[in-house]
């Protein structure tokens, strides 16, 4: 498509900063400024997002952005969302015996002050975690929207009293969005990705599994990461990557 040369609307511009995640900002830019299309462009914009910025940067006679003041304002939004990260080491000790950094135990008090979202990704799932009950007051609350993803050989093929099914997760979690790992080329996929989002802002990465063992008896590292850029990557790669890798748990939120 072609771009006007137009000045640009401060009004536009400021709703594509509203849109836009500061990662995808940078990307379109660097497309556009490749010679990209902006229906190629666009591809790095959450699906359900995507037709409202398309509807911003479209050419639509006065107040149409060019392409170089496109790039411009693209960047603008790229710095103004970025922000230093912060990070630090996140550990379960026996008898709490860490020094440094916060404790696995206290990651449910980010759940339950999230504000926005929470997404969080596990092998395994048992009813002793903090986080069990933490995840059930977010399920709860209509202003979170609530994303698990399980593995499915870990929690319906080894069943345990203590450990849920992935549709009892569903169940305790409604009317969260619960996935399970699914056969992808013909063999099962194993989800051991531990992560916890929160806000699209807030990273946990860990070797914790969800347990009480875990986040109070064993010995798991993991990071503390206060990065909005580098969260709302991972929680879009995991959306990318939904339709091949997992199902919606029935009972869970469609």
């Amino acid at each position: 498509m072609a771009f006007s040369d137009t000045s640009i609307d401060a009004g536009t511009a400021r709703q594509l900063g509203k849109l836009l995640t500061g990662t995808e900002a940078k990307e379109i830019a660097d497309r556009l400024a490749d010679g990209d299309t902006l229906t190629i462009a666009l591809k790095v914009v959450f699906a359900q997002r995507r037709p409202q910025v398309r509807a911003l940067l479209e050419i639509r006679g006065p107040g149409s952005l060019a392409r170089s003041q496109l790039v411009a304002v693209l960047r603008a939004v790229e710095g103004a969302r970025s922000a230093p990260s912060a990070l630090n080491p996140l550990w379960t000790m026996p008898g709490h015996l860490a020094q440094g950094g916060p404790l696995t135990s206290s990651v449910t008090h980010l759940v339950d002050n999230a504000r926005q979202s929470v997404t969080c990704s596990t092998f395994n799932f048992q009813r002793s975690s903090g986080l069990w009950t933490a995840l059930r007051r977010a399920a709860l609350r209509p202003e979170i929207t609530l994303r698990v993803y399980l593995d499915t050989a870990a929690a319906d093929q080894q069943p345990m009293p203590w450990s849920p099914t992935t549709s009892e997760v569903a169940v305790h979690l409604r009317p969260g969005i619960v996935l399970r790992t699914k056969e992808f080329d013909g063999s099962p996929v194993r989800n051991h990705a531990k992560f916890l989002a929160i806000d699209h802002r807030f990273l946990m990465v860990t070797s914790a599994n969800f347990s009480w063992s875990a986040e109070h008896n064993n010995i798991e590292f993991g990071l503390f990461i206060d990065n909005r850029n580098l969260t709302e990557a991972v929680e879009r790669e995991m959306l990318q990557a939904e339709d091949l890798l997992y199902e919606r748990v029935p009972g869970s939120k469609n």
